[in-house]
């Protein structure tokens, strides 16, 4: 019933702008200013409900191009000292960690330093077997080249099917050091510094207090993961696979930057946003992947990614028809209720967002 609401009020809205025939001065300006104050409402309604049902601890930016619409900050960056997360609080975002891994790997084909039909064998000794051998960057990229675990017989053949591996953009991440003769984290930090990014690391080279503490269990009864940032950085993540640090300011304007075409080349973009597999998500159903990026089946269009290291889960939202940014990132979450609790916030918030952007996107209004 309240979206039924939301619905009614926001066709109204859409409505009288499109059927208004006197023409005044500015009025296109005057009309976006309108929608703009509206939506700034909407949103701030539907997402603090969210906050509050939830008592979601993190931060959350929906953006709409460079105009704000939505921004809240949330509880606690550390629990034992009781330290507010504010806008400059570093998370650690997991998988999103991939779709730079993914540009990484396009800029140094963009350089002529690889392609995408490369064998992975090429370059890393540990696929040089007979099972390994035919494996490609490109399938390394979309998760379509049959590797689980390095080392353990393929999932299938390679290029036949789906299987998500984290060992598969580690192997990236070692690749970008063959070609460039510099660390992941150097060649990162690079990126991070040409698309302005100032406060986003990695968990090997982040050296701050800002940074939000990863928890298990709620806010009376918690558990600290220990060694963090620094433990993103082992065997068992890998910061090619899930192991930068971000913020929602930072996040923001990446999204800006990459799907406007300056941070890739536009040719280069549509290789990445291209899908070229298709997965089935454990919380947000089926989907297309990319390289390093998901995307909606349907309508609405929208590029984004989940990620989850223990404590810390995030998701990055790019609507690409009205250039709209959604950030959730969190740093604490109940693994004894399961993922699929931990995530209903960002889930119930996508859903939304999906929503809105359903409407506007059939009424023209970009």
């Amino acid at each position: 019933m309240k979206f039924l609401i939301i619905l009614s009020f926001i066709c109204l809205l859409f409505s009288c702008q499109k059927t208004e025939t006197i023409q005044p001065v500015n009025r296109k300006a005057i009309a976006d200013s309108g929608v703009v104050v509206f939506q700034q409402k909407l949103y701030k309604t539907q997402i603090d409900s969210i906050f509050n049902q939830y008592n979601f601890n993190g931060s959350v930016g929906v953006f709409k191009d460079t105009v704000e619409l939505y921004l809240r900050n949330n509880g606690f960056a550390d629990f034992k000292n009781r330290q507010a997360i504010n806008n400059k609080t570093v998370f650690a975002i997991g998988s999103v960690s991939k779709q730079f891994t993914a540009v990484l790997i396009l800029l140094k084909m963009e350089e002529g330093k690889l392609t995408l039909d490369d064998q992975a064998s090429k370059y890393l000794k540990e696929f040089q077997s007979k099972e390994y051998g035919n494996i490609t960057i490109h399938q390394l990229l979309n998760h379509t080249s049959g590797l689980n675990t390095l080392g353990q017989k393929l999932m299938f053949a390679s290029g036949k099917d789906f299987h998500y591996s984290n060992d598969g953009y580690n192997a990236l991440g070692k690749i970008i050091e063959i070609v460039t003769g510099k660390s992941y984290d150097e060649n990162v930090i690079d990126l991070f510094k040409r698309a302005g990014l100032k406060n986003s690391s990695t968990g090997n080279l982040f050296d701050s207090e800002n940074f939000a503490g990863a928890y298990l269990g709620n806010e009376k009864n918690f558990e600290i993961m220990h060694n963090m940032p620094k433990r993103l950085g082992g065997k068992e993540i890998g910061i090619a696979a899930g192991g930068i640090l971000s913020t929602v300011d930072d996040l923001h304007r990446w999204n800006n930057l990459l799907y406007s075409g300056k941070i890739i080349q536009p040719e280069t973009l549509k290789k990445f946003l291209l899908k070229s597999a298709e997965r089935q998500h454990p919380i947000f159903g089926k989907m297309g992947y990319g390289y390093g990026i998901m995307m909606n089946m349907g309508k609405p269009a929208a590029y984004f990614h989940s990620g989850y290291i223990k404590g810390s889960p995030s998701l990055n939202i790019y609507y690409p028809e009205t250039k709209t940014s959604v950030i959730i990132l969190s740093n604490i979450a109940d693994e004894e209720k399961g993922k699929s609790t931990t995530f209903k916030p960002h889930r119930e918030i996508k859903n939304f967002t999906d929503m809105i952007e359903s409407i506007s996107t059939n009424q023209n209004i970009n």
